[in-house]
């Protein structure tokens, strides 16, 4: 009974991570890729990055996997003093590696069904 606690408290943590980083950069980011098709390509390899990184590179990972891999990404960038500007101000076309990373972290999620 304990087990199966923990794994939804995981999970639910995870969902959450998940839906935070879609609120905050992923739903514009996944946006403006729809529209750039260079945007969507370095998204797409972004991805398949993050996926063979964390071990299932068909059927993609789990909503935990890629919180854990979307919290580490973001401590790295605060250790490193990153700003990511507004998505208003963002230029997508020149979109930063953390940038990049981060939509490509929101697209497996939704491709997962995980947000």
């Amino acid at each position: 009974m304990f087990k199966d606690l923990a794994e939804a408290t995981r999970h639910t943590a995870a969902r959450s991570t998940l839906n935070g980083l879609m609120t905050w950069l992923g739903e514009a980011g996944l946006a403006a890729a729809t529209s750039c098709a260079g945007l969507q390509a370095e998204v797409d390899q972004h991805a398949a990055a993050v996926r063979d990184a964390l071990g299932d590179p068909e059927r993609g990972p789990n909503a935990v996997a890629l919180a854990s891999y979307a919290t580490g990404v973001r401590d790295t960038l605060i250790e490193a003093q990153w700003q990511l500007p507004p998505t208003s101000e963002l230029d997508w076309s020149k979109a930063e590696w953390p940038t990049l990373r981060l939509i490509a972290i929101c697209a497996l999620a939704r491709a997962g069904g995980h947000v």
